[in-house]
């Protein structure tokens, strides 16, 4: 009996087994590791931090303190009002120099949204201390015929003595601004004080405070106008015309502020107000301001240097552990992440110290000056993400070259 043999069937072929991925590290993971990688060297992150830290506090303290100071005029300004509107004379058409008419007090006043209106009259005579005073020693203060109700237009406050009035403005009696007074020497008023004025004593009857809308009133001797017009040979033309108006109606008077002040030559009075004014020093700040923040920004980019320099320094002195990092099994891209992640934690740290630092230089300064301290927001946000941007640029490329680095050149080096 033939017995038949099956044919013998190859066995089946099992699969390949699956190559073994790296694991995966988490956020959790990049930050713990970045941490414990700055931990390891304080003194050298604390140095690069802190130059960080001081670009960023240079740049926050510069928008800190121009910001206060401008709420602090704001304040001031809001409560004495920005509807204060002056007429000047400007030139004549030949030139020369134009004057205003004597009515151009009245004829304003006569418009109905003006609330009140005043003026001053610029004399040619100077002020002494005494009668020993050489007369070319005159110190910058101008003398200046006032009419009784400038006060309350221009926002003059007394700190001492009063105010001309009827009774004295035709005798020798003056008003003296913060800055003259201070120049002169005198402190009080009263009939015992007295100053040298157009070959005679004057009597000193009162002080002024500090005029932020009228600045020009600090240096300033005030007489009463009769008398300027008798003894100091005044001509009797208003120089400054001060003028309030209504809030809503400022741009209209202002308008027609300059035809009716000189209605024969309405181009040869000038028209202005405070706001003008402010907007030059607002500019004035604005440049000041751009020259400080290039400044911090400079001091940012050493910081930003600093952070290149530890992170390369960083990279040299652990060859040996990226080398066994990447023997068990790191990735390139785990490597880089792992330096990346301290070059931004160590430049988070200095842009933290910097606004903090920041903060408190400005609110120091601002209460020393008796301003308002505010920072802005976008300061403080902007300072912290500048540093995380230009430490992200500095830890690049210092990452990059750990993650290349050869597992066995590592691991060769001691």
């Amino acid at each position: 009996m033939t017995t038949v043999k099956e044919p013998v069937r190859p066995a089946p072929s099992r699969p390949a087994p699956p190559r073994p991925r790296p694991a995966r590290m988490n956020p959790a993971d990049v930050l713990r590791v970045g941490g414990s990688g700055l931990r390891s060297r304080p003194l050298r992150v604390f140095l690069s931090a802190l130059g960080i830290a001081i670009g960023i506090a240079a740049m926050v303290g510069v928008v800190g303190i121009s910001t206060s100071s401008t709420e602090d005029l704001n304040r001031r300004l809001s409560a004495l009002g920005t509807n204060l509107l002056t007429v000047t004379p400007g030139q004549s058409f030949g030139g020369g120099a134009a004057h205003l008419p004597d009515e151009s007090v009245e004829m304003i006043g006569n418009i109905p949204e003006v609330e009140s209106v005043s003026a001053l009259g610029k004399t040619g005579a100077k002020v002494y201390r005494n009668d020993h005073i050489p007369e070319e020693e005159t110190g910058g203060l101008n003398v200046y015929a006032a009419r009784t109700d400038l006060p309350d237009t221009a926002g003059a406050e007394i700190v001492d003595g009063r105010w001309l009035n009827a009774a004295n403005q035709r005798y020798p009696a003056v008003v003296l601004g913060p800055t003259a007074a201070e120049q002169l020497g005198v402190f009080r008023a009263g009939a015992g004080t007295k100053v040298w004025m157009a070959g005679q004593w004057v009597t000193v009857v009162g002080l002024l405070a500090p005029n932020e809308l009228v600045p020009e009133l600090d240096s300033a001797a005030l007489t009463g106008w009769t008398f300027a017009e008798e003894e100091l040979g005044f001509d009797g033309y208003p120089t400054t015309v001060y003028t309030r108006v209504e809030e809503a109606a400022v741009t209209e008077v202002q308008a027609i502020l300059g035809a009716t002040a000189n209605p024969e030559n309405p181009s040869e009075a000038n028209v202005s107000r405070p706001s003008d004014v402010l907007a030059a020093k607002q500019a004035t700040d604005d440049t000041l301001s751009g020259l400080l923040l290039g400044l911090g920004a400079v001091a940012l980019l050493v910081g930003g240097v600093g952070v290149a320099n530890t992170m390369v320094i960083s990279v040299l002195e652990r060859r040996s552990e990226i080398g066994l990092r990447r023997a068990l099994g790191a990735t390139r891209g785990q490597v880089r992440n792992q330096f990346l992640c301290e070059a931004l934690l160590l430049s988070a740290l200095g842009g933290i110290g910097g606004v903090l630092l920041g903060i408190a230089v400005t609110s120091g300064y601002a209460t020393y000056q008796g301003w308002p301290s505010v920072v802005p927001v976008w300061a403080m946000a902007g300072g912290v993400g500048a540093t995380l941007v230009i430490g992200g640029l500095a830890g690049f490329y210092p990452a990059l070259r750990a993650a290349r680095l050869p597992p066995t050149e590592a691991l060769s080096t001691t």
